[in-house]
């Protein structure tokens, strides 16, 4: 499929992204409460100018403080998965190929002490330790879909700032056109490693205005709190429009580069796994259709599937990147 471009294309706003009515006539009256000077504890309450606070935490891990996004896209409205189905059905191969495995095996990550090494075609190359990183952008909110290649999807409110802060602070040069994610590789703490799935370290990349389109998120926590171990502590990527095998997890390197990354699934599976894996319901998956998805819980395995979105209902917001790409080639 060719995407072409006009000067109004791509502006495709889905359901799920329109402010419920109930919703736009409550800050309505807080609009006309403010002018006449009456919004006082209700401003408060609702945080304005933001209508949402941040999502309750479970309870679980350490708190993350955030402030609601204001990127265009970065808050959804759909019903956020709940946490326990978030956090315990999981691709995360370095701990076993189950969905359970995760859960069960990620304890053994050991996240204190963490850095990450700056590489590559940037001025200022450097190991930056985690909690120098937590300072380099403003903490958000972003409530995004998770759409997986294996056909089904997720709603995670996600805790981070946007990968383009930490990019113009490293300063890439000129000949900078890619970026390449490095996930941790660590035998002695992930046993899926023994496994031969895959070549490790597992490899990621971006082309370089992806990565600094504003939906682009390094992530550092979710619901609330700190990143679990299971979801790519203590940092991960999070490309919303991508296939969710883009968005990798655990963090240890991220590379600058004049050539494009031959990422771990494209060297595996080539004829399955591509480099851009944009969710497209009309490119399908050799061994499945990718038309629809199932909304992991919603109830249970019985649930109706829903059709999938075109970049998985981004496409106002990325549909650009790919003007005049032909998608079934670029996969």
């Amino acid at each position: 499929m060719i995407i072409l471009s006009s000067n109004c294309g791509f502006q495709h706003p889905v359901a799920s992204e329109i402010t419920p009515e109930n919703v736009y006539l409550q800050r309505r009256a807080l609009m006309r409460q403010a002018v006449t000077g009456s919004a006082g504890l209700a401003l408060a309450a609702w945080g304005w100018p933001e209508a949402w606070a941040q999502t309750p935490g479970p309870g679980q891990l350490a708190s993350l403080p955030s402030v609601p996004s204001k990127v265009s896209g970065g808050v959804v409205m759909d019903k956020p998965t709940p946490y326990k189905d978030a956090t315990t059905y999981n691709n995360f191969y370095e701990f076993g190929t189950d969905k359970a495995d995760p859960a069960k095996r990620a304890h053994t990550l050991k996240t204190d002490p963490w850095s990450v090494a700056i590489e590559g075609l940037v001025k200022k190359p450097a190991r930056v330790n985690l909690e120098d990183l937590l300072k380099w952008g403003a903490m958000e909110e972003r409530i995004y879909r998770l759409r997986c290649v294996e056909g089904w999807s997720m709603v995670i409110p996600w805790i981070g700032y946007s990968l383009a802060d930490l990019i113009r602070r490293v300063e890439p040069l000129p000949g900078a056109k890619f970026v390449e994610f490095v996930t941790q590789a660590d035998p002695k703490t992930m046993p899926g490693l023994r496994s031969g799935v895959i070549d490790w370290p597992y490899l990621e990349g971006l082309r370089m205005d992806e990565a600094m389109h504003p939906l682009t998120l390094l992530a550092f926590g979710m619901y609330g709190e700190v990143m679990p171990k299971q979801n790519g502590a203590p940092l991960r990527l999070v490309v919303p429009w991508k296939y969710g095998f883009k968005s990798s997890k655990s963090l240890v390197k991220i590379r600058f580069t004049d050539k494009q990354p031959v990422i771990s699934w494209e060297k595996s599976a080539p004829q399955e796994y591509g480099f851009y894996s944009n969710v497209n319901p009309n490119v399908d998956h050799p061994r499945w259709s990718q038309a629809t998805e199932r909304r992991i819980g919603e109830d249970g395995l019985l649930a109706k599937k829903r059709k999938t979105l075109m970049f998985n209902g981004y496409e106002t917001q990325v549909g650009q990147l790919y003007a005049g790409m032909d998608l079934k080639k670029f996969f």
